[in-house]
């Protein structure tokens, strides 16, 4: 009888190599990509192991970048937002860049200065239908559009929406140097209530795609 492979071990911790940055399980990671012209992977960490030749891999749940993902990007995904997907793959733990950190939307949106390794996610996203969850967000201003953290809005004092500055035909400059403002609808006291108040985030696409698998 063939002898059975001695088993894999799990382990708490793994030194990028080259570097002092431990990683952990639960940790957010930066991966490099077969296509070195491609920004690194962004994945978390589920499970770190080795086999019995020492061989460090990794267990990983994929974050998509909204150009990754069935819909592509849209006018209100930011630039550093990312969707934790529902894509796992093992992959060697050499692959592994550096660390990063992704934030909930609340608390990115109260960095004083976003740095490189600072990313967000507000959706969980399926991989095989292009679902987010949640499916619907809220939206601001008259364009009604869901917030993109990267662009500068204005509250009004009067309905506590929040404007983007070219809805009402300002420019930033002069958005920055307001200290009150009231939109149309609340300075002509307009009690109009907008009847929607939430965006669908999902493709409308019905077919199923299988998640591309990452190969490096």
């Amino acid at each position: 009888m063939a002898k059975t492979k001695p088993g894999r071990k799990d382990l708490d911790s793994y030194t990028i190599k080259g570097t002092n940055k431990v990683v952990r399980p639960g940790d957010c990671v930066l991966m490099r990509p077969s296509d070195s012209d491609k920004p690194p992977y962004v994945a978390k960490v589920e499970k770190i192991e080795a086999d019995h030749r020492n061989n460090v891999k990794v267990r990983v749940r994929w974050y998509y970048r909204p150009e990754e993902s069935i819909g592509g990007r849209r006018q209100f995904h930011g630039v550093k937002e990312l969707f934790l997907s529902d894509h796992y793959d093992v992959q060697s733990a050499h692959t592994i860049e550096g660390k990063c950190i992704v934030h909930t939307f609340k608390n990115y949106t109260k960095l004083e200065n976003v740095g490189a390794e600072d990313y967000f996610c507000r959706f969980e996203y399926k991989a095989a239908t292009g679902g987010f969850t949640p499916d619907r967000v809220a939206v601001y201003c008259k364009c009604e559009m869901p917030y993109n953290p990267d662009d500068l809005m204005v509250q009004c004092e009067g309905c506590k929406d929040w404007f983007h500055p070219s809805c009402m035909g300002m420019t930033i400059e002069e958005a920055k140097k307001l200290d009150h403002f009231l939109c149309s609808d609340c300075s002509s006291d307009d009690d109009t209530k907008r009847s929607l108040n939430s965006f669908p985030v999902s493709p409308a696409a019905e077919e199923k795609v299988e998640p591309k698998r990452r190969k490096r």
